[in-house]
């Protein structure tokens, strides 16, 4: 597929998978440490990893720096939300600076890389190709790609969304800690790593937002319409 020119203050869809689907996550201290780096690569100046970490008490991120030290960040992108399975990851990203989706991108892909093969003893290649990409240019795809994001991990217990009770479901998703959703409905995640104000603000806030995921569980209509919308969500 091809890319879209990324411009300043849009909102794109960018997924990857692993190279020949192979699994890109293989224990949590994967899944960690790709979390880690969405928020320490969302900086226009270059990376060190010894400088920030997650704080286990309060799932935050923390610095090893001095406040003296510490220069104020200047993000590439606003991460709005997230979801990484096994062999894949999908993030919902805002442009905020002239080429920062291809910066921020570049660097994820290359520091995830190489922290994999020296972990793994591996070289080459982790992801298959360059990054994917989809610009949301109207409403209604804005308003089902968040939901579209985080309800791609039942796929992982549950196969098809169709067929599962949504008490079940929802109890999965608010468990599932390698997702923003957990942080959608005011159960502290990874709460710095994503600005969640504009989704929010555009369901109506924490609550509404889990009513809303909740009423897509229930209603077996409402997912079909919205496994329907994968064509112009991913292709």
């Amino acid at each position: 597929m091809q890319r879209p020119h990324f411009i300043e203050d849009y909102i794109y869809h960018i997924f990857n998978r692993g190279v020949d689907k192979r699994d890109v996550f293989l224990d949590d201290q994967d899944y960690f440490r790709f979390i880690h780096n969405l928020f320490e690569f969302n900086d226009e100046e270059p990376a060190l990893n010894v400088n920030y970490y997650f704080d286990p008490k309060t799932m935050t991120v923390s610095s090893r720096l001095a406040p003296k030290d510490s220069k104020p960040r200047k993000n590439l992108v606003e991460i709005m939300a997230f979801a990484l399975m096994p062999n894949h990851f999908h993030l919902l990203v805002k442009q905020k600076s002239d080429g920062g989706i291809t910066k921020f991108m570049r660097k994820l892909g290359t520091g995830y890389t190489n922290y994999f093969n020296k972990k793994y003893e591996r070289s080459g290649v982790l992801f298959q190709g360059k990054f994917k990409a989809v610009m949301l240019d109207k409403q209604e795809h804005l308003q089902y790609l968040p939901t579209y994001i985080h309800l791609n991990p039942l796929g992982l217990n549950y196969g098809s969304r169709t067929s599962i009770d949504w008490r079940k479901g929802m109890k999965f998703l608010e468990e599932y800690r390698w997702s923003s959703f957990p942080d959608y409905i005011g159960k502290k995640n990874f709460p710095s790593v994503t600005q969640r104000d504009f989704i929010l603000e555009m369901f109506g806030g924490e609550k509404q937002y889990k009513n809303h995921t909740e009423e897509y569980l229930q209603e077996s209509a409402k997912i079909a319409e919205f496994e329907a919308l994968k064509e112009v969500l991913i292709d």
